[in-house]
């Protein structure tokens, strides 16, 4: 029978003379408990939310905040203060630009471009470009629909560029506004939701606005279909970018709140383009016919001619 001092645990000489030969060998207590490395243990939260912890401000993003406000400490009313909004190189610019172009699935706009350094240089630009573009194309497009009827005459229409800028600036600016303030009323009252500040918002939508651009350009063909084809494969592409942006600050309010304000960003993208593409491209040009010039001939009779 076993006596008590054989149930006891005994030291083995292989394991001192292992330890003797390799001082610096690593050794496991079974009365430590293991520790999960800290990098492991990151591993195990939900990727999906990794990413609005970032945008929530609960990793990193202090830091950033606080550099941020280290480097935007001017007064608002001094020249530096607003320098540093335009503070950003042509490369950024270029690579927001494709990334409003071609957005990656599952990927968060703010996150991955505009949070580092949110700008109105690209905004500013590209919604003055848009402006000029839009204005531009759509008298040439009255101008080749046009182009061979005898009682047409063109006439440039300059009412257009003001027409063009008043509503792309308006939708630029009063669409980020209202959408932060309402964000902001929403943080307030559903905790830990995703927000943006005023600025990030405005560079969304204003980079979001750069593949109208190129469409615009293209609605100078004088084919009804093949333009508002062109302005549904925009419109998906730009609005996917909003989509992927703002859904994470609103899925996890009260359903129908998120859904609802989801729809109405979307709505509201839509009917800028179905608006920009009806009024400066698809609107009927009436054909004025030729005036009429009174002409007197010798004898005192009046002659109605046409002028042509």
């Amino acid at each position: 029978m076993a006596t008590a001092d054989d149930l006891k645990f005994q030291e083995f000489d292989d394991a001192a003379n292992l330890l003797a030969a390799n001082p610096d060998a690593t050794t496991i207590s079974i009365d430590e408990p293991a520790e999960i490395p800290k990098n492991q243990h990151s591993r195990l939260q939900e990727p999906g939310r990794e990413e609005d912890d970032e945008l929530l401000g609960t990793d990193d993003s202090d830091k950033t905040e606080l550099l941020a406000g280290q480097k935007k400490s001017a007064p608002f009313w001094t020249f530096d203060y607003y320098q540093t909004f335009f503070d950003v190189d042509t490369y950024q610019v270029l690579d927001r630009i494709k990334g409003s172009v071609f957005p990656v699935p599952g990927k968060n706009f703010v996150r991955l471009y505009i949070r580092s350094n949110p700008d109105l240089y690209g905004p500013f630009w590209i919604c003055a470009t848009l402006v000029f573009t839009i204005a531009v194309s759509g008298n040439l497009s009255n101008f080749f629909i046009h182009l061979g009827k005898p009682t047409y005459h063109y006439v440039p229409e300059f009412r257009k560029v003001s027409i063009a800028a008043t509503t792309i600036y308006a939708y630029a600016w009063l669409v980020p506004l209202a959408l932060w303030g309402f964000l902001m009323w929403r943080n307030s009252k559903v905790m830990n939701i995703v927000s943006y500040s005023f600025l990030e918002i405005v560079c969304v939508y204003g980079y979001s606005l750069f593949i109208y651009i190129p469409t615009a350009m293209l609605w100078i063909i004088p084919q009804r279909v093949v333009r508002w084809v062109m302005m549904v494969f925009s419109l998906c592409l730009s609005g996917s970018v909003l989509v992927m942006t703002f859904w994470p600050a609103v899925r996890d309010d009260n359903r129908r709140v998120a859904v609802a304000t989801v729809a109405t960003i979307l709505l509201l993208h839509a009917l800028l383009a179905v608006g920009c593409l009806a009024y400066f491209f698809d609107a009927p040009e009436l054909d004025l016919p030729a005036p009429i010039i009174p002409a007197h001939n010798s004898t005192g009779t009046t002659v109605i001619t046409k002028s042509h």
